[in-house]
Formats: C-alpha cells, structure tokens, sequence
C-alpha cells in the first residue's frame, strides 16, 4: 500500500489541486501536484527524506534535477549522509559553466532524485548529463509518477523508475 502518512501530508500542505491546469510539457490535466507546496513544508519534506532513505542505501552518491529536486536531494543526504550533485538542465553561462554541480568521481553510482515524473524526459535528461560526467545511472526515484508515461520513456534509456506515490495513489479518495 502507498505511504498513508505522505499522502496524507501532501493533502494537508494542500500540495494536490483540483481544476483545470496546464502542464510544463503542454498538455492539460484535471488535478496538479504543486511541488513547491510540498517541498517548503518541513513535515512533507522529512517524509520524502525518510522514504527516500529507504530506497537509496545501495547508491554511492545522488544526484538532484535543479531546481525542484535540490530540497529533496538535500535533506535526503542529510538523513542518509551521503553526498549529492545537482543536475542542471543546462550549463550556466558563467562562473565555472558546469551541468553537473558538485563533486562527481568517474564510475560512482549515482541514484537520480526528482519531485514529479510526468513524460520523464527531466529525468532522461538529468540521467544523460550524470552519464556523460562519468557516472553510472540506472534509476530514478520521483516523489509522485502521474503515470503518463515516464516508466517507457526511461525504460527506452535504460533507466528504471521507482516512486513513493503513483497518481492513482494520491488520487484515491481524494475530496475533489
């Protein structure tokens, strides 16, 4: 069963909305996850962490997609104490002009962390700069699957999706 208490603190952060909203990639949907809802609320942040924990035990290092992921990634590595990079989706035009923020070592396996997987393609591409930088990556732990075809399109990459919540979870019972 889903984790009752993360859906119950997402709900409560008033994180899952009803109405007609417009989706990054374009398309439309009847109900919206606000991220940032969830991500400033310390109780919701330190269930995310702790899940999060659970699943990452294996992974040397980890990795979060700028900027929605940053809260996560970081309170994650505080609870595991392991270290994290930060994955931007394009290199910044000044300073050192890097993609991937942090210390990355070739060959470290690296776990991705994302807030909201819609078609997975931030995903795709955070993995593909974490690749290219030398690490290994084959999974991605997201907050909330809308299951509207990230799991394919990662599959297609070689990449497998994990999430602590599917739409169909956070949606189930929900007062609309």
């Amino acid at each position: 069963m889903a984790n009752a208490a993360l859906i119950e603190a997402l709900r409560a952060a008033d994180a899952v909305q009803f109405g007609e909203f417009e989706l990054s990639h374009g398309g439309t949907s009847s109900y919206y996850v606000d991220k940032y809802l969830f991500e400033t609320d310390p109780r919701c942040l330190k269930l995310i962490a702790e899940a999060f924990a659970e699943r990452v035990a294996d992974d040397d290092k980890l990795a979060g997609v700028a900027l929605g992921a940053v809260p996560l990634v970081a309170a994650t590595a505080v609870e595991t104490n392991k270290p994290y990079v930060i994955a931007r989706k394009k290199a910044k035009e000044y300073g050192t002009a890097k993609r991937i923020e942090g210390a990355l070592d070739e060959g470290e396996e690296v776990v991705v962390l994302e807030d909201i997987a819609t078609t997975g393609q931030s995903a795709v591409d955070a993995v593909e700069a974490l690749r290219e930088a030398g690490a290994v990556v084959d999974r991605v732990v997201v907050v909330v699957d809308r299951q509207e075809g990230a799991a394919e399109l990662l599959a297609e990459h070689d990449i497998e999706l994990e999430s602590l919540l599917t739409a169909e979870d956070l949606l189930a019972d929900a007062d609309r």
